[in-house]
């Protein structure tokens, strides 16, 4: 970076910049932990020296307290060694059976996973969305933002399953209702994926959602149909038709690539081990709101009866747990969680 003509080149150095940031990312925690083992070090011979100093003793609990924390972050992000597990996140939900219960589902998904990326500081952009009849969506593709973003969101991946008494019923009944989420890695631009123009179909149409003086009165949205494979792609997010055409492109490259890598991990089996493809009969969580409260990770066992706080984004424990059990490959380990 302090070579001459550096910056004349700004894509170039750009990715030496974002580079830098996730080595000193690396590098930053193990330093802490290192120097945090130092200072424990040294109040451990104070308190050998010291006649049951109470004060000391506080100190001591402290810094342990600290450097487990410290321990526990460094040992979670070394488990994200995958090759994209640093990218962004492309996150799409498809309600599934259960009609307006099911479309509500996913609206409360997606609030649930907005509110987990303001948590770890992660920027969010909402790039698609198609409304339900009635309420919430039938589908919504958003994006997360932030180093290893892919990493951790990749353990959402799959069917969630909801059980409450639904405020759409009159008679008050429980009902079941399913979601999927598909989570794929924002590829770099210059990933190697060849998409001939001729296989694709481009349609434009007016923007849905949220009115405005621009919402409606033109046709900015695009959606792409890539014809070999059948992968649909839609953004309406921006003003501009070529950026929704250009988010889209970069959506479908991100689609294809993991359609690829999908068919080297056998199908999809390293990430959904035993149950083998999505579907609505194969959930990975199920959130049980009545006639008692629990989240429970069917993957890693892990489960928590603080149905709020996760509902409010605090899905790190499970996230967690898949990522120590071995990820795509996690097994049921009965792995139990607090939920005070």
């Amino acid at each position: 970076m302090a070579s001459e003509g550096f910056w004349d080149d700004q894509a170039s150095a750009q990715k030496t910049v974002s580079e830098l940031s996730s080595l000193r990312a690396l590098v930053a925690p193990l330093l802490k932990l290192k120097a945090s083992i130092g200072d424990l070090d040294a109040l451990f011979e104070l308190a050998e020296e010291s006649d049951e100093d109470p004060a000391l003793a506080a100190d001591l609990s402290r810094e342990a307290a600290d450097l487990s924390a410290i321990l526990d972050r460094v040992e979670i992000e070394s488990f994200l060694s995958g090759p994209h597990d640093k990218c962004n996140a492309i996150l799409t939900i498809h309600a599934g059976a259960g009609g307006t219960e099911s479309c509500d589902w996913a609206e409360m998904l997606l609030r649930m996973y907005m509110r987990w990326a303001e948590r770890r500081g992660y920027e969010t952009s909402l790039e698609d969305m198609q409304p339900g009849e009635e309420a919430g969506f039938s589908r919504v593709t958003f994006r997360i933002i932030g180093p290893n973003a892919y990493g951790y969101a990749k353990a959402e991946r799959g069917v969630h399953r909801l059980v409450r008494i639904s405020p759409f019923d009159a008679n008050k009944r429980r009902h079941t209702s399913f979601a999927s989420v598909d989570v794929i890695a924002e590829v770099e631009d210059d990933i190697d994926i060849d998409v001939k123009e001729e296989d694709l179909k481009i349609d434009t149409y007016r923007s849905s959602g949220a009115g405005g003086q621009h919402v409606n009165k033109t046709e900015s949205a695009v959606r792409i149909t890539h014809m070999p494979t059948g992968i649909v792609v839609s953004c309406q997010n921006e003003r501009s038709q070529f950026k929704n055409k250009a988010t889209a492109m970069k959506i479908l490259k991100s689609r294809l690539y993991e359609k690829l890598e999908d068919q080297r991990r056998s199908e999809m089996d390293k990430f959904y081990g035993p149950k083998g493809e999505i579907s609505w009969g194969n959930q990975i969580r199920s959130y049980v709101f009545q006639p008692y409260q629990m989240v429970k990770d069917l993957r890693t066992g892990a489960e928590t009866g603080n149905v709020q706080a996760v509902m409010d984004g605090d899905i790190d424990i499970f996230i967690n747990a898949w990522l120590r059990a071995g990820g795509p490959t996690a097994r049921n380990k009965n792995i139990q969680v607090d939920g005070d």
